[in-house]
């Protein structure tokens, strides 16, 4: 086999990779082949926009928003941002057609991207997130646009409470969002979109501290101290609706889910749980992930969910050859500064010490480059790569190659097409194998 040099042979399988907007094909030996790992293959429904008035018409645990709404309230919607897979334009017709059939004019209702620490978005974006017509016809602001929030209290632990005003000055409150894993708040979704979405960055770096805490974990929720903050936090702040759809990985509506946030956020949860978390025998010496594309490899500080998902299917010293396209670079004033001046067990203790927005990012990157090595395949420029103690490469075939040249010619492998969305679950010794 010459597979070193980068000869194919009859028994290679081919596979085409998300990277940023387009794709790249690589080749693996069958005999490397361990498995494919992507989330499970969910039944759709034939109509997207039948599925969400559905669950507009069957809300959980809540009223029918239009029920709910009174005309003259003031209206403000959370949407997520365009590091965000959620798509907006799609939920956001039905929910606001409902609205204005309860007598709401369009001027009682603000559309709020939230934004949490991210950067500034173009009009352009704006226009695409939320759909034309919508952004015609609906104010449409950022949380940050005025710099200014508004002190609502604390949570039980600690967590001051600084929102965005036309949140805290809403009488209806509605947050939209995608359901999936997070790293350490367990999932996205529900009244995440608040909080991170549309809070202070004091309040963010309050909350994101406790991701070193017992239980703050990717699908963890009741033992979450993180996601059990979120939630104390969207009672405070007074969430009154959600709608939140759980997607498959070509983005594609699997379910829509509203009402109230407690319960219509937990029946999205059963779904995700089913959709996104792949169980595995056995960890591979050597995982080849994509983290799916655009917007989730939009800079290395979003693709990081991706070799967090991608570390867990990988063993100790192996290798995890990421494809990120990463136009925008590492994307984060503190990550960037972190990842590049210090090596990977300090950027631990550091964060340990203080905690940082941004850098908690780097801290948990650190644990993964701790555990074996990363081939970052993206447009960051190699010496940028190299300084954040991984080793750079432009090609997807490139960097796999070389992982098989460090861990030799019959290492196992393991392909995550949509790592950002896909959860490795090592089984138990004792634990029964799932069945096809």
């Amino acid at each position: 086999m010459n597979w070193l040099q980068g000869e194919s042979t009859l028994s290679d399988e081919v596979f085409d990779l998300k990277y940023g907007q387009s794709s790249t094909p690589v080749r693996i030996p069958t005999q490397n082949l361990l498995g494919l790992l992507r989330p499970t293959e969910p039944c759709l429904p034939s109509d997207e926009r039948a599925e969400i008035e559905r669950a507009l018409d069957e809300p959980l645990g809540s009223g029918r928003i239009q029920d709910i709404a009174r005309p003259g309230a003031k209206v403000t919607i959370l949407v997520s941002d365009a590091t965000r897979p959620a798509p907006s334009y799609k939920m956001l017709p039905p929910l606001l057609g409902r609205l204005e059939a309860a007598g709401l004019a369009s001027e009682d209702i603000t559309i709020v991207f939230g934004m949490g620490i991210h950067r500034s978005m173009t009009q352009d974006e704006k226009r695409a997130l939320v759909g034309l017509e919508v952004f015609a016809r609906f104010k449409c602001v950022e949380s940050t646009h005025s710099g200014d929030y508004v002190y609502l209290g604390s949570t039980s632990r600690g967590t001051p409470i600084e929102v965005c005003p036309e949140v805290a000055g809403s009488d209806i409150l509605i947050c939209t969002g995608n359901i999936e894993y997070h790293y350490f708040a367990g999932y996205s979704g529900g009244s995440k979109a608040v909080l991170p979405g549309a809070c202070s960055r004091r309040t963010v770096e309050a909350n994101h501290s406790m991701q070193f805490l017992p239980g703050a974990q990717l699908g963890s929720y009741e033992d979450n101290p993180v996601r059990q903050d979120i939630e104390e936090a969207g009672r405070i702040i007074g969430v009154d609706f959600i709608l939140n759809v759980v997607l498959d990985e070509k983005k594609g509506i699997v379910k829509a889910v509203a009402g109230d946030p407690v319960a219509a956020f937990q029946a999205g949860r059963q779904v995700a749980d089913e959709v996104y978390g792949i169980p595995i025998e056995r960890q591979a010496d050597i995982v080849l992930a994509s983290a799916g594309g655009r917007p989730k490899d939009v800079n290395l500080y979003q693709a990081q969910k991706a070799l967090e998902n991608a570390a867990r299917a990988v063993r100790e010293d192996g290798v995890v050859v990421l494809l990120a396209e990463c136009p925008e670079g590492l994307g984060e004033k503190s990550f960037q500064e972190y990842m590049t001046a210090y090596p990977p067990a300090e950027i631990i203790e550091r964060v340990r010490a203080k905690f940082v927005l941004g850098a908690h990012k780097a801290a948990a990157i650190a644990r993964v480059l701790m555990k074996g090595r990363v081939f970052l395949v993206s447009s960051i420029a190699p010496g940028l790569v190299a300084s954040c103690g991984m080793t750079p490469f432009r090609s997807a075939q490139e960097g796999f190659c070389a992982a098989l040249g460090q861990c030799g010619e019959y290492a196992s492998v393991l392909v995550m097409p949509y790592a950002g969305s896909t959860v490795p679950r090592l089984l138990s010794r004792h634990e029964p194998k799932p069945k096809p």
